[in-house]
């Protein structure tokens, strides 16, 4: 394209608007996936507030429309953590409205955390695919502004943000590895790293359950839907985001998959080992690793921990079949 829909400035620009307001999370070394050859580091947006990153891009969305006095009715379709975003966000802003269309399907944890901060959440729909189709049908019935996770600027942007902070705290890294769903996340990381640090190699990871951008980028196909199998990955589910889709050829250096199995016992390998809380979407990165020792070719490697939002019987469960 001859002009991206995201820019660098954007980011910069999502960084003024939320830097005061989110916080600067962790990036520790794991002693356990690192090698003589390779240090691998977990960027703990586990540990961000509503424990997702999500909360960087809903933040600078609301930010920006109440600059431009936009439109204060919004909605979204949500696994959980946009959601939870999206409402947090709106807690903190004066006279937003908020309506979360969810999956019947999503964890309570999520749920939970979208009410606590005021969200109207409606559980409609037995899939991802099923739910979003109701919540854009509300939003062009009523009023709302549908916020989407993974194809809109300011979202992407403020997920972007994440690229400073890495940097700021290990400016050696030469690789990132971020999960996918549909694309917003690792579009603004890879915004931002190629203006800051353009060698830096992005590297995608999909469960392969739904891995609807490796088939996008393989088939160069935009799967705005896509087939899902049962998955304990509900925050990489679903279709693709079309500016990801896009900005794919610039912005991404290899997708890959990574069974449930490995991602199943990712989780308690992230808690046992690393001290640290993952949910299984969050896992994948490390799940890749674990599941690929020798692919990549990196020195200094970031993966980022996209969530930590999980029930405390699914901790119970994973546990179970590894210990």
């Amino acid at each position: 394209m001859s002009k991206k829909p995201v820019t660098y400035q954007d980011v910069k620009a999502a960084r003024r608007r939320i830097q005061s307001r989110i916080y600067r999370t962790p990036l520790t070394h794991s002693h356990r996936l690192s090698t003589d050859h390779t240090s691998y580091y977990l960027k703990l947006e586990s540990q961000q507030i509503t424990n997702s990153f999500k909360v960087r891009g809903t933040l600078n969305k609301l930010s920006a429309l109440a600059e431009k006095k936009g439109r204060k009715k919004v909605a979204a379709v949500s696994s959980g953590n946009h959601g939870a975003g999206l409402s947090y966000a709106a807690s903190i802003m004066p006279d937003f409205e908020v309506v979360i269309f969810v999956p019947t399907s999503t964890p309570a944890a999520k749920i939970d955390k979208m009410q606590y901060y005021g969200a109207d959440v409606r559980r409609e729909g037995e899939n991802f695919n099923r739910t979003r189709r109701i919540a854009f049908d509300f939003c062009r019935q009523n009023e709302h502004l549908m916020v989407d996770p993974d194809s809109d600027i300011e979202v992407i942007a403020g997920q972007g943000t994440i690229v400073q902070e890495v940097l700021d705290q290990n400016p050696a890294v030469d690789t990132i590895i971020v999960p996918v769903g549909g694309g917003g996340l690792i579009t603004g990381i890879a915004v931002a790293a190629r203006q800051l640090r353009p060698d830096i190699t992005i590297v995608g990871v999909q469960t392969s359950a739904c891995p609807a951008f490796v088939r996008a980028i393989e088939e160069d196909t935009f799967y705005e839907t896509y087939p899902i199998e049962e998955s304990i990955c509900d925050g990489l589910v679903g279709g693709v985001g079309e500016i990801p889709f896009q900005m794919a050829d610039d912005c991404i250096d290899e997708m890959m998959e990574v069974s449930e199995e490995r991602i199943r016992k990712a989780v308690p390998f992230i808690i046992g080992e690393e001290k640290a809380v993952a949910e299984p979407a969050g896992a994948a990165g490390v799940a890749a690793v674990r599941e690929n020792p020798y692919r990549f070719s990196g020195d200094e490697i970031a993966i980022i921990i996209s969530g930590g939002n999980i029930d405390a019987g699914l901790i119970k469960e994973l546990f179970n079949e590894v210990y």
